[in-house]
C-alpha cells in the first residue's frame, strides 16, 4: 500500500513538473519570437548581455538548476568587478590592486626617515648614517632619494632664519651620503634645491614688486637654501663652476636689498674657498659687480658698499681668517670636515670629486640629458656649445693666442716634442705667480701618466735659467705635498740627470734597459755649470722640505764618483745645509749669505732617515769626510752634525 501511495505521488509531481516546463517554454517562444526581426549588433552587443540570460537560455528546463546558476554569478561578481571595454593584461591589474599598498609603504618610509632626520646631531651624525644606509637596501633606491630630498628641503626653506650650525650639520649628512650612496643622490638633491631656490627668489621678487609692505619673513627660504648651496660648496659636494652661476644670477639683475643680502651670505660661508678654487672667475664677478654699482650709484645704499668692499677684499686676499669664519657655522664646519676627511677610512667611499655641473646644465637637464650621471642619455654637443661662446671673448682670445702662439714656438726650440709638453711649457711661463700655476695645471686634465711629465718640464726649464729662479722649485714643492706620485717623479729625475753626469749604474738594470727602448729625455747635448748649480739648489730645497728624502741616493757609489757628479753632489750638501736653517730659498752663492742661526733639530731630521740604510748611511759620511775637509764655519759645524747622526743612527758605522 505503501508502494503504491508513493509510487501515485510520485507520478503525480513528474506530471506537475512537465506542465511547468511546457508553460515556461511556450512563454518562452511566444516573448522571443521577434529576435530574428532585430538587427544583429556585433559581438560588442553580445559582450553587454549579462550572464544570466545565457543561463536562462541554456538551462530553462530546470529551474533548480538556473537558480544555483544565477547564485554563483551573482557571488563572483561580488568578488571580482567587471571588466567592460578595452582588455587589461594581468600584470597592470596587479598593479592598480597595488597602489594603495605602495602608498601606505610610502607613508610607512617618509615617517621612518624624518625620525631619522630629527634625531640627527653632530654626536649621533655615524649612527643616522648607518640607519640610511639600512633603509637604502631594504627600499627602492629612487624612494628613498626623494623622500630624503623632500624632506630636508622642506626643514631647511622655512619662513624663519635657521642657525648656520643647523644647516651646516645637514650639508655634512648631504656630503656623508653623497660618498657613501654615490653621484645619483648629490645630482639629484642638488637639482631639486636649486630648482627650489629659483622658485622661491621669483616669488619673493614678484610679491617685492606688487606690495610696498615688506613682512619680516619675507625670503627667508631664499636665505636659508642660499646657505646650504655654500655649504655644500664647502664639503666638496659642488664645485666653484655653480656657486660662480648663482652669484651671476644674483647680479644679472639691479641689486636689491634682498639680492645684497642673498649675495653676502654666500660670500661670508664660501668667500675664501671661491677665491682659491678660481681667483679669474672672481675678478669677473668683481667686474661685473662694479659695472652694476656704476649703474646704481645714485641709489646705492650702504649695504651695497659694503659687499662691494667684501668682494674687493676677498681679490685682494685682505679678509682675515677669523672674519672669513665669522658666521656661527664656522666651528661646526671644522668639526665636520674632520668627520668628513675620516668617513673613508671607516667605510667604502663611492664618490671622490664635486659635481662639475653648471646653472645652465640644470636647466637643461630636462631636454639634453644629465651628462655627470654614468649611464644617463645626453643630447648636447660640446663642440657646438664652444663655437658659441668663442665670439664673446673675441678681444681677449686675440691676444691670448698671439702670447699662447710665441710660448709654443719656444717650447719647440726648448725641445719639447710633445703636445703635453708644449701645454705644461704656456702654462709654466705663463702663470703670476707658483700657486697660479699649480692651479693652471690641475685644470689640464692630465692622467696620472701624463702628470710626470710636468716634473721634468719644470726640471728642465729650472736648469735653463742663467740664474737660479725659485719658482720652478715652489711649484714643484706645491705639488709634491698634492700628491706622493710627484715624489716618486722627482726620485727618477735625479737618477736621470745623473745618468747623464756619467753615473751609468744609478737606477738598476731593468730601468736603463727600458730607458734605451724609450726617449724621455730633452735632448740636452752638454752639462753646463749653471744647470748643475740650478738642479742641486732645486733638489737640496725639496730634500730639505720633505718632497724626497736622501734615500734616493741609495744606488749611488760614493766611492766612484765621476768629477762631475762629485762637484754636483757637493753644491747639493752645501744646499741642502742651507735649506735646512732658512725659510725662503736664496738666490746668493756667496760664503758671507751662509745662515748665522743653528738649528741642529732640523738638519738632524734630514739624515737620520738616511741612517736606516746602511750602505747608504756610510756612503754619506765617506762622502763628506773627504768632500768637507779643511771647511770652516758654518759647513764645518753642518756636516759634523750630519755625520754624528748618521754615526748615531747605526753604531757600527766607523768614525771617518
Amino acid at each position: 500500500m505503501r508502494c503504491a501511495v508513493f509510487e501515485s505521488t510520485q507520478n503525480s509531481d513528474l506530471d506537475d513538473e512537465v506542465e511547468d516546463v511546457d508553460q515556461s517554454t511556450s512563454a518562452e517562444d511566444q516573448s522571443d519570437g521577434s529576435w530574428e526581426d532585430e538587427e544583429w549588433g556585433g559581438l560588442d552587443e553580445f559582450s553587454k548581455c549579462d550572464g544570466t540570460e545565457a543561463g536562462e537560455n541554456d538551462d530553462s528546463a530546470d529551474d533548480d538548476d538556473h537558480e544555483v546558476t544565477e547564485t554563483k554569478e551573482g557571488s563572483s561578481s561580488d568578488v571580482q568587478p567587471k571588466v567592460t571595454g578595452r582588455y587589461i593584461p594581468p600584470g597592470l591589474r596587479n598593479q592598480a590592486n597595488s597602489d594603495t599598498n605602495e602608498t601606505e609603504e610610502q607613508l610607512k618610509l617618509t615617517r621612518q626617515l624624518k625620525g631619522l632626520i630629527n634625531r640627527m646631531s653632530e654626536q649621533n651624525i655615524a649612527t643616522i648614517l648607518d640607519s640610511i644606509e639600512d633603509v637604502y637596501r631594504n627600499h627602492r633606491r629612487h624612494d628613498v632619494t626623494s623622500t630624503l630630498t623632500n624632506l630636508i628641503i622642506d626643514g631647511i626653506s622655512s619662513h624663519s632664519t635657521l642657525l648656520d650650525s643647523y644647516v651646516v650639520l645637514h650639508a655634512a649628512f648631504i656630503s656623508s651620503l653623497h660618498k657613501l650612496i654615490g653621484t645619483a643622490f648629490a645630482a639629484y638633491f642638488v637639482q631639486n634645491t636649486v630648482s627650489s631656490y629659483e622658485q622661491h627668489l621669483l616669488s619673493v621678487e614678484e610679491k617685492l614688486a606688487e606690495s610696498t609692505e615688506i613682512p619680516e619673513d619675507l625670503g627667508k627660504e631664499c636665505s636659508n637654501l642660499i646657505v646650504l648651496l655654500s655649504e655644500l660648496y664647502n664639503f666638496q659636494v659642488i664645485s666653484c663652476i655653480l656657486v660662480y652661476d648663482l652669484i651671476r644670477g644674483l647680479l644679472d639683475k639691479d641689486l636689491s636689498e634682498f639680492r645684497v643680502e642673498l649675495l653676502l651670505k654666500l660670500l661670508r660661508s664660501s668667500g675664501q674657498q671661491l677665491r682659491q678654487d678660481d681667483p679669474m672667475a672672481l675678478k669677473d664677478i668683481i667686474n661685473l659687480a662694479q659695472s652694476r654699482v656704476t649703474e646704481q650709484a645714485d641709489t646705492m645704499s650702504s649695504r651695497t658698499r659694503f659687499t662691494i668692499e667684501t668682494l674687493n677684499n676677498l681679490k685682494n686676499n685682505k679678509i682675515k681668517k677669523t672674519a672669513a669664519t665669522q658666521h656661527q657655522g664656522g666651528d661646526a664646519v671644522e668639526r665636520m670636515k674632520k668627520f668628513l676627511s675620516g668617513l673613508g677610512k671607516k667605510k667604502h667611499i663611492l664618490a671622490h670629486e664635486p659635481l662639475r655641473v653648471t646653472l645652465e646644465d640644470l636647466h637643461s637637464a630636462e631636454s639634453k640629458g644629465k651628462w655627470w650621471l654614468i649611464g644617463a642619455a645626453w643630447a648636447g654637443d660640446p663642440l657646438a656649445d664652444q663655437s658659441r661662446e668663442v665670439p664673446q671673448h673675441g678681444g681677449e682670445t686675440e691676444t691670448g693666442d698671439v702670447s699662447t702662439t710665441a710660448l709654443l714656438k719656444l717650447a719647440r726650440k726648448q725641445g719639447m716634442n710633445t703636445d703635453i709638453r708644449r701645454s705644461i711649457f704656456v702654462v709654466l711661463m705663463s702663470s703670476d705667480d707658483y700657486l697660479d700655476a699649480c692651479e693652471r695645471l690641475a685644470q689640464l686634465g692630465l692622467t696620472e701618466v701624463q702628470q710626470r711629465e710636468i716634473i721634468r718640464v719644470n726640471l728642465h726649464c729650472c736648469g735653463n735659467e742663467k740664474s737660479y729662479n725659485p719658482y720652478y722649485t715652489l711649484v714643484c714643492q706645491h705639488l709634491s705635498q698634492r700628491s706622493h706620485s710627484y715624489k716618486i717623479t722627482l726620485q727618477f729625475c735625479l737618477w736621470d740627470f745623473l745618468r747623464d753626469l756619467g753615473e751609468s749604474g744609478v737606477g738598476g738594470a731593468e730601468v736603463i734597459k727600458s730607458l734605451k727602448d724609450k726617449d724621455v729625455g730633452f735632448d740636452v747635448k752638454s752639462m753646463s755649470p749653471s744647470r748643475m748649480k740650478n738642479v742641486s739648489k732645486a733638489y737640496a730645497w725639496w730634500i730639505a722640505k720633505d718632497c724626497c728624502t736622501l734615500t734616493i741616493f741609495k744606488p749611488v757609489d760614493f766611492t766612484m764618483l765621476k768629477p762631475q757628479t762629485r762637484t754636483f753632489l757637493k753644491e747639493l750638501f752645501i744646499q741642502l745645509f742651507i735649506a735646512s736653517q732658512v725659510s725662503s730659498p736664496m738666490l746668493g752663492n756667496d760664503s758671507k749669505d751662509y745662515p748665522s742661526m743653528r738649528n741642529r733639530g732640523s738638519l738632524e731630521e734630514i739624515f737620520l732617515k738616511a741612517s736606516r740604510i746602511e750602505n747608504l748611511g756610510l756612503g754619506l759620511v765617506f762622502f763628506m769626510s773627504n768632500t768637507f775637509k779643511g771647511e770652516d764655519g758654518f759647513l764645518t759645524w753642518a756636516s759634523s752634525v750630519a755625520k754624528e747622526t748618521l754615526q748615531t743612527g747605526m753604531d757600527h758605522i766607523p768614525k771617518i
